[in-house]
């Protein structure tokens, strides 16, 4: 009988063992799925953060494509020629009559200048003439005497033949004293001061009462139509011909673009010289200075648009998409482009990365 209850605690201490040992295991178990439950949460949301997280907007392939080659000249405005208006004689300017600014025809007489010895030479010929028509009168008198005298027998032929001579040599002293005046004349009638083109007067400094010599310049006049002259540096002159385009916009229109004429076969300091036909130019200030860009070739170059670049603090930046697909700002140097709407990328991208369009609200480049 003794054994009995010793062998009974001993069957309630083996099954109570048994349900600690498996309530130990259920807890275990518990905590092992309450562990389990947060990392397979996270594992089941890491794909649908990294969609979220992928950037969206547009995008843009780099690539190198052809553009137009442009280089910075400077330009005059001007005419196709200038027509000095030169005095022929010496003299005094007694008229000017036209100022700057004025239009003139060809041919018109613009003022003039007066040399008075002209006029005291001119009546020193002048009484020469008449001496000379008073002897040449006396020497007709005298041949028609001695012609009469030698019909009837009285002179001889030799000197019919000399009175005949002395009347020709004063006819002849007649017409050298006359053509002598003429010319005088002629040299006076050069003092009237003409203008040698149709155009505008640019300059017209010689006041009147100046005394002038000859070859001096007393007025200048526009001859031709207004054109943009342009001075380029020798190193490209080779590759600008007749045809090649000229951009600029201070010539009176916005944005006018020319087109070369004529490109002038001599160096001079290092500068060609090339005329441009620009239609709607301003010729009111002929010689004003502006600034132009003249078409030099095509070259390859990377071209956005002008959407693609943001700018902050002065400077330019550009969203690269990395291989991953992560965005990063890249910071760029940019040009003006000839195409409306997009600018030249010349250093901070290459050929073949991707960008990303900013979001919109972002400031574009100017």
């Amino acid at each position: 009988m003794g054994s009995g209850p010793a062998s009974g605690r001993a069957l309630k201490y083996t099954l109570g063992a048994r349900r600690m040992a498996h309530g130990t295991l259920i807890r275990s178990l518990g905590a092992a799925v309450l562990l389990a439950a947060p990392l397979a949460g996270c594992s089941s949301e890491e794909p649908a953060q990294k969609v979220a997280a992928a950037p969206m907007g547009e995008r843009l392939a780099l690539q190198a494509s052809d553009t137009v080659s442009w280089q910075d000249v400077s330009a005059e405005i001007t005419t196709v020629d200038q027509a000095q208006v030169l005095a022929r004689i010496p003299g005094i300017l007694t008229s000017l009559t036209v100022r700057e600014g004025d239009n003139v025809s060809k041919g018109q007489v613009i003022g003039r200048i007066v040399d008075s010895q002209l006029g005291y030479q001119s009546g020193a010929y002048g009484a020469q003439a008449a001496a000379a028509q008073a002897q040449a009168a006396q020497a007709q008198a005298e041949l028609g005497r001695v012609r009469f005298l030698y019909q009837n027998g009285v002179y001889a032929k030799a000197r019919l033949d000399q009175a005949e001579a002395m009347a020709a040599a004063a006819s002849a002293q007649v017409r050298a004293a006359r053509e002598q005046q003429a010319a005088v004349a002629a040299v006076a009638g050069q003092g009237a001061v003409t203008a040698p083109a149709s155009g505008r007067v640019l300059r017209a400094d010689v006041p009147a009462g100046a005394p002038v010599t000859p070859g001096m310049a007393i007025a200048v006049i526009t001859a031709g139509p207004a054109i943009l002259r342009i001075e380029m540096p020798e190193s490209v002159a080779a590759t600008v011909q007749p045809g090649a385009r000229v951009m600029t916009g201070e010539a009176g229109t916005p944005d006018a673009t020319g087109t070369v004429t004529r490109v002038y076969p001599a160096v001079s300091a290092g500068q060609v010289t090339a005329d441009v036909l620009l239609p709607g130019i301003d010729d009111r200030l002929v010689g004003r200075r502006i600034a132009a860009r003249v078409e030099t070739g095509r070259r390859k170059a990377l071209l956005v648009p002008a959407r693609f670049v943001t700018r902050r603090y002065g400077m330019d930046y550009v969203t690269v998409l990395a291989k991953d697909g992560s965005p990063a700002e890249a910071p760029v140097q940019t040009a003006p482009a000839t195409e409306a709407g997009k600018v030249e990328l010349l250093s901070g991208a290459v050929a073949g990365e991707t960008l990303l369009a900013p979001a919109p609200g972002k400031t574009p480049p100017k």
